[in-house]
């Protein structure tokens, strides 16, 4: 089990000691997809929900689970966030994508802050359109790229 980095040698759970690395700038990118009727996209681009703009509740939602992932991760470690981004763009008549680019200076990266981020955003638009479209599904939720760190660069290529 030694290469997966939360584990031991015996298999007990462990939070990485990062104390060893060094401080680097990292960013990381996620994205996920709500797909949903069409006329329930078309009320969020509209504003048309009495609980107001359902994007911009999502926006403020994928940031603050940003803020909250190593309360929600169990082996994460708190980062001093600089930066976090959430936007939005609709891929059909049916889909909205969420991404989300969290940046950081410090000893580990934030791929788990920008996974968070996407999925409390894409969590955040179900809550506010279940009462007309239960059928909502969040799909490809993934890591788009991330930078910075010993393990180097990474980007997805399909």
């Amino acid at each position: 089990m030694s290469e997966l980095t939360h584990f031991d040698e015996t298999g007990a759970s462990r939070m990485v000691d990062v104390g060893e690395k060094g401080v680097t700038q990292r960013v990381a990118v996620a994205e996920a997809t709500v797909r949903m009727q069409a006329e329930t996209l078309r009320k969020i681009q509209d504003k048309a929900f009495a609980k107001g703009d359902v994007l911009e509740v999502a926006r403020l939602a994928g940031i603050m689970g940003a803020k909250q992932t190593s309360h929600l991760i169990p082996l994460c470690h708190p980062l001093p966030l600089e930066g976090v981004t959430v936007g939005f763009e609709m891929t059909s008549e049916r889909a909205v994508q969420i991404t989300a680019t969290v940046k950081v200076t410090a000893k580990t990266g934030v791929e788990m802050e920008a996974l968070t981020a996407v999925t409390t955003a894409a969590l955040t638009v179900y809550d506010m359109c279940k009462a007309i479209d239960r059928g909502m599904e969040i799909t490809d939720v993934r890591l788009v790229s991330k930078s910075g760190g010993k393990s180097g660069d990474f980007t997805r290529t399909t």
